[in-house]
């Protein structure tokens, strides 16, 4: 961290200089600036630093003359001997507005602040930064089950239906043919794209082209017929028939 010091005392710069030291040991330290005139120069010649302790009534003026013709963006806390310039400090990025003589408690808590500030900070950037981030979601393209002594892979595109039946979980491709699946429904669930694939109940997971029929059933629920599944009893929930729906308009 770069930290600039514009104060034209003596006994106010060594305390600044101290608790500076105690909360930043790391940091980088410029100055003593005492002047306008100096604090200019140095700003046109070094970037700007990451924090700025500055005295308002300097040897040649008052400080915001400064940041009248230097802009900055850094974080600034003030210090003076007088509450009158309080509003004006407000105006260019003061973090805090500090009396002299300076209290150390007040400075130290000060210094928390900005560095509460800067920590919000690079939270909201990380957060804009994930937000605008395109998330990519990667689901199974194929699973693999054991058929007979033989162990293959079948292809999302050819599976028509996930059920579990006595506590095991069983594939049945489009063609009709069923394959046991060493997983759980709800962990294939998690693994498959939401998209292709809805959870009629505990007992199906389903594509949109294994559905043959849709049936109104009593109390708001629907009755599914599935292609080559002898099950005539598959019901949906009145509380998942919206979702049901809005999955089929997808």
């Amino acid at each position: 961290m770069r930290i600039l010091i514009i104060e034209d005392e003596k006994p106010a710069f060594n305390l600044l200089l101290k608790k500076i030291k105690e909360h930043f040991p790391d940091a980088e330290i410029f100055g003593n600036l005492d002047s306008i005139k100096a604090a200019i120069e140095w700003f046109q010649k070094f970037p700007s630093p990451d924090l700025i302790f500055c005295d308002i009534q300097l040897a040649d003026g008052i400080s915001f003359e400064i940041f009248k013709k230097v802009r900055l963006s850094t974080p600034i806390i003030f210090t003076t001997a007088f509450d009158q310039y309080a509003i004006q400090a407000f105006q260019v990025n003061a973090v805090d507005y500090l009396l002299k003589p300076i209290d150390p408690e007040d400075l130290s808590r000060a210094v928390e602040k900005f560095k509460s500030n800067q920590l919000k900070s690079s939270i909201d950037l990380e957060l804009i930064k994930n937000l605008l981030e395109p998330k990519t979601t990667s689901f199974k393209t194929r699973f693999l089950v054991k058929y007979g002594e033989k162990i293959q892979s079948i292809l999302v595109d050819e599976i028509a239906f996930f059920f579990s039946e006595e506590r095991v979980t069983f594939i049945q491709t489009k063609e009709g043919k069923k394959y046991v699946l060493d997983s759980t429904l709800e962990q294939v669930e998690s693994q498959i794209d939401p998209a292709l694939f809805f959870r009629i109940n505990r007992k199906y997971l389903c594509s949109y082209s294994s559905i043959s029929d849709i049936f109104t059933y009593s109390n708001s629920r629907l009755k599914i017929k599935l292609h080559n599944c002898g099950d005539t009893d598959i019901l949906i929930s009145r509380e998942k028939v919206t979702d049901f729906k809005n999955w089929l308009d997808g």
